[in-house]
């Protein structure tokens, strides 16, 4: 990649997303939209703090624009990571094989270049979660005229978990089975995703109750 991801322009990223090229792909639209749903909380932020009604929850509202803010950057940096990885992975499987040490050398590439194009997608399904913990944190005390945004802001970071959790499980068949990432991530994809779905729904009650 000549230009890196958070330089293009967002018309220009989804025209990059839409061609043949694979990289970047899914992990890092999945760290992208993770990003934006920890500016959203930062913007409902911003918009609840400093009103009276918000007075006995100011050091939370706080806590929840300061770490959505740093999750925020993080993501951003993610999915360049993501790409990355995956550039590295084809690249790997691009190499010569038609002698023993090719061969040796190209499978040596190919399992290094997996187990960083694994991690980087497991760092988002990690970095979206918390983001989704700061909106069900924020949904019963954020700017009732903006609890819409807190909604968009769990609906986007449910997605990014679940689609980073994909990009994990694509490449965990190409460890070898020996791996301990292989067992390791599998084992936290599940515990990421075990309450998920009654988390969504909870929030989305959450958010509910308070539109109307």
């Amino acid at each position: 990649m000549t230009q890196r991801l958070n330089d293009l322009a967002v018309s220009d990223l989804v025209a990059r997303l839409a061609t043949a090229d694979p990289i970047p792909g899914g992990g890092s639209a999945s760290a992208l939209a993770g990003a934006m749903a920890a500016a959203l909380v930062e913007m409902v932020v911003a918009l609840t703090a400093g009103r009276p009604a918000a007075a006995d929850h100011e050091p939370m509202l706080a806590e929840i624009g300061a770490t959505a803010g740093t999750l925020r950057d993080e993501l951003l940096r993610l999915a360049q990571v993501d790409a990355e990885a995956y550039a590295a992975v084809v690249a790997a499987r691009r190499l010569p094989k038609d002698t023993d040490a090719e061969r040796a050398e190209r499978r040596e590439r190919i399992t290094a270049s997996v187990r960083e194009a694994t991690r980087a997608p497991l760092e988002i399904v990690r970095r979206s979660g918390e983001t989704f913990a700061l909106a069900e944190s924020l949904a019963p005390i954020g700017n009732r005229n903006a609890v819409s945004d807190v909604g968009v802001a769990g609906l986007l970071a449910a997605a990014a978990l679940r689609g980073a959790a994909m990009n994990v499980e694509i490449n965990l068949p190409s460890l070898p089975e020996d791996d301990g990432l292989r067992h390791e991530a599998r084992a936290e994809l599940e515990s990421h995703l075990a309450e998920l779905d009654r988390r969504e729904r909870a929030l989305a009650t959450s958010v509910g109750d308070r539109i109307g």
